[in-house]
């Protein structure tokens, strides 16, 4: 049978328990990376996530941890080492999302929504690089949003955090070559099975429907194994930037 296109290599995917960052877990793991699937809260998920990822044939363990605090991430990042021995793929999945009218935002809701949205993806990238660079190579995926590019005043501190995480991206890229590739997706809506469609959206966007985690998960695989792409924003929002 021919080599999976990861075979051999580690991903550390935060918040993974879930949505998205569940559907990345399982193609990274589908394309032969072992995985570590980090949670915060949701531990029975994030279990059940290292039982299905295993059933795949690849490795997993699931290791809690709030990424948006640096003695938690230190400890993340300790264990995969101990754990696998190496690590090659960052993703940058945690964070949160709510709406609040801008003269109502709180210094906590602001402050809270940059910890979790942004300062997590700086502190695991920093952490990630160390030993990237001794390994001589890595990859680094953040998942910013939509949001970073458009302006939805509904969301202004969410949008603030992920435009910050595209820049963070940007800024990696230059500081992190030639041995780490750093990248960001950007998700336009994405809806999981039980939710009820965003009507608006498929209406507006060209393709006329709303994304899948599984659309996630195929862009961030193709910058796990890209070779020439570092600083860029893959926007998976069928066309809705367009419009």
């Amino acid at each position: 049978m021919p080599a999976k296109p990861l075979g051999g290599q580690v991903a550390l995917v935060t918040g993974a328990a879930k949505r998205i960052g569940r559907s990345i877990a399982l193609r990274l793991a589908a394309e032969g990376a072992g995985i570590a699937v980090n949670y915060k809260t949701s531990k029975a998920e994030a279990e059940s996530a290292v039982r299905e990822i295993q059933a795949l044939g690849a490795k997993a363990v699931a290791i809690e941890a709030d990424v948006s605090r640096r003695p938690e991430v230190e400890k993340l990042f300790a264990s995969v080492e101990k754990e696998f021995g190496r690590l090659d793929i960052l993703v940058n999945n945690a964070g949160e999302f709510f709406s609040a009218k801008f003269e109502d935002i709180t210094d906590e809701q602001w402050d809270g929504i940059m910890n979790a949205n942004l300062k997590s993806q700086f502190l695991c990238a920093q952490a990630a690089a160390r030993i990237m660079k001794r390994q001589g190579r890595g990859r680094i995926i953040n998942l910013s949003s939509l949001g970073g590019l458009l302006a939805w005043p509904s969301y202004t501190h969410y949008c603030v955090s992920k435009a910050g995480s595209i820049m963070l991206t940007r800024c990696l890229a230059r500081a992190l070559a030639p041995e780490i590739l750093v990248n960001s997706v950007a998700p336009g809506t994405i809806q999981f099975p039980g939710e009820p469609p965003d009507e608006e959206y498929i209406r507006r966007v060209p393709l006329h429907r709303t994304g899948t985690g599984d659309d996630i998960a195929g862009a961030v695989a193709y910058l796990a194994t890209a070779d020439f792409v570092t600083g860029q924003v893959i926007v998976v929002d069928g066309g809705r930037a367009l419009v």
